[in-house]
């Protein structure tokens, strides 16, 4: 189930570091033409936490937690790697592609829990 495991946490890891990203001042301007309110900034924060969070749970459950966190921690880094490359060239689309993120890590964890 790797690849599945592999999906989930790339898309959570993408989502959570894209609600990090958009809790600061300058990244929410570029996104969204104006400054984040303080509510907003805590729960982008929230989120953001809790879905990097989740993403290390998912790996360590389903993969071990030998291999787990090693999986977590690639998964990570290209999700950041994407985040980055799409804050540089589109940063209008950083708000869709974490929706469509959370979209694609859905069903997999539905796949996941339901093999459990």
């Amino acid at each position: 189930m790797t690849p599945l495991v592999l999906a989930v946490n790339l898309s959570l890891s993408f989502a959570g570091l894209a609600a990090l990203c958009l809790s600061l001042n300058r990244h929410h301007a570029e996104v969204f033409d104006r400054r984040a309110e303080r509510a907003a900034v805590l729960r982008l924060r929230l989120f953001g936490w809790l879905a990097i969070a989740l993403s290390l749970v998912v790996a360590g459950l389903w993969e071990g937690w030998a291999f787990g966190p090693v999986q977590w921690i690639g998964a990570l880094t290209g999700a950041a790697l994407g985040l980055v490359l799409l804050l540089s060239y589109r940063p209008r689309y950083v708000a869709p592609a974490a929706l469509a993120a959370l979209v694609a890590a859905a069903l997999p964890l539905a796949v996941l829990a339901a093999a459990a």
